[in-house]
């Protein structure tokens, strides 16, 4: 009888390397086609793609893009689309202007400098960031209008709005400590990089662990050990290859001169001083974490992907469908206002023509890192990816000679190609 069992008993399938690891087969790939595209960038470009200065100057321009991108996942996962994310983040901006140069001088008396004018500026742009995408879910969920026609709508309104709300003006210079969430103004300068390296690296490999433990300790199947090393040791590696690169560039000595000349202090002779990791970095990082979170550890993200899968199913198991759309599309507007601080905040202004064409930047950033457009799937870590392959198209081009509206045309099709890319890969996956 045993023999009999065993000769029934379907062959127990071995295993390659990429299982054992249990790998995405789709992010690799597109990891693979980042890593070739920025290779190739910086043969054509003479060495100069991935050079530190520009590997940091990549870094702090896909910050704003990528806090959106994070948003756009769960709107496209519950089967919506939202055209309006640049057109709200230049609402934000504006107001964000407006309260800091004139409301908050003029009503309070505090002028730029004031350590409270960044946070209060901050708080103000994203209650009106959440205000603006809860109405666009109160809309699409409670009143049944498209996503598509609201946030089309939006994108015009909200546009001409922050046009009035500046009379068309650029408004600026901004606060001093609100310009240190864009970036280059804001650092954590070389110890300070390393010390938060430190901190990553232990967070990393504490969090591996207790996963394997959690695992076990619910007898569910796990990796083998020497995987689980694998892995610690590439997230290691690359946590502590980015903030190498990062410390390698160092601030421009004039610009180190000046610095100590506000202080009323002389720069010693020789003396050198490297960026390290920029705050609207540690930002996106605080950001992909918390969002992580809600997609696979919270009642609301389990909702999200649910109603993605089958709307119907959704609701009759009593999720509140419509009031799920005006929280989602509420969180949108809310990182859309934070994107806004990024990307005013890098420019030291606010300027007409900030966050355009973000729409197509954002959406094609969450589609090409996985995002099922039919809804139900989508990953935060995956939009990352796919802002980082938008930026570095783009950045990639600039540095070649390739001109704006080429660029344009090659991130268009680029979009276009990752759907019909998804498309095949998932009629194959369901096949098998």
């Amino acid at each position: 009888m045993a023999d009999t069992d065993a000769q029934l008993a379907p062959p127990t399938a071995r295993k390659n390397l990429l299982q054992t690891l249990e790998i995405d087969m789709r992010m690799l790939g597109m990891l693979a086609a980042f890593i070739i595209l920025c290779v190739g960038f910086n043969m054509v470009t003479g060495g100069r793609f991935l050079t530190p200065r520009n590997i940091f100057n990549l870094s702090i321009q896909t910050v704003s893009v990528a806090i959106m991108a994070t948003g756009m996942v769960f709107i496209i996962v519950t089967r919506h689309i939202d055209l309006s994310v640049g057109a709200v983040l230049a609402t934000c901006s504006a107001v964000m202007a407006m309260v800091q140069t004139s409301i908050l001088p003029d009503m309070l008396g505090l002028g730029l400098g004031h350590p409270l004018i960044p946070w209060i500026t901050i708080i103000v742009g994203m209650l009106v960031g959440t205000l603006i995408g809860a109405f666009h879910g109160f809309m699409i969920g409670y009143l049944m209008i498209p996503a598509f026609i609201v946030t089309l709508g939006g994108l015009l309104v909200w546009r001409n709005v922050a046009w009035y709300l500046t009379d068309g003006k650029t408004i600026g210079p901004l606060d001093t400590g609100f310009s240190k969430f864009g970036g280059i103004n804001g650092t954590l300068g070389e110890t300070g990089s390393w010390i938060v390296a430190a901190i990553a690296v232990v967070a990393t490999l504490y969090g591996i662990w207790a996963s394997r433990r959690n695992k076990i300790k619910h007898e569910m199947d796990v990796k083998p050990v020497w995987a689980e090393a694998v892995l610690a040791a590439v997230a290691s590696g690359a946590i502590i290859g980015f903030v190498a690169i990062v410390n390698a560039y160092e601030i421009p000595t004039r610009r180190l001169q000046r610095m100590f000349e506000r202080r009323g202090e002389v720069m010693p002779e020789g003396y050198t001083e490297a960026y390290g990791i920029p705050f609207s970095v540690l930002l996106l990082v605080a950001i992909v974490i918390i969002m992580t979170i809600i997609a696979k550890r919270t009642r609301f993200g389990r909702y999200i992907f649910a109603a993605g899968g089958n709307p119907d199913a959704a609701e009759l198991s009593g999720i509140n469908t419509r009031w799920l759309t005006v929280k989602i599309f509420g969180l949108m507007g809310l990182l859309c206002a934070i994107s806004a601080v990024v990307a005013s905040a890098r420019l030291t202004n606010h300027s007409n023509d900030i966050g355009t064409l973000d729409e197509l930047r954002v959406i094609a950033a969450a589609v090409i890192g996985g995002t099922a457009l039919s809804g139900g799937f989508g990953t935060i870590y995956g939009a990352i990816l796919g802002a980082l392959v938008m930026q570095s198209l783009q950045s990639g081009m600039a540095m070649v000679g390739v001109d704006a509206p080429m660029q344009n045309i090659v991130v268009g099709s680029v979009l276009v190609l990752a759907v019909l890319i998804d498309t095949i890969y998932r009629k194959r996956a369901g096949a098998t």
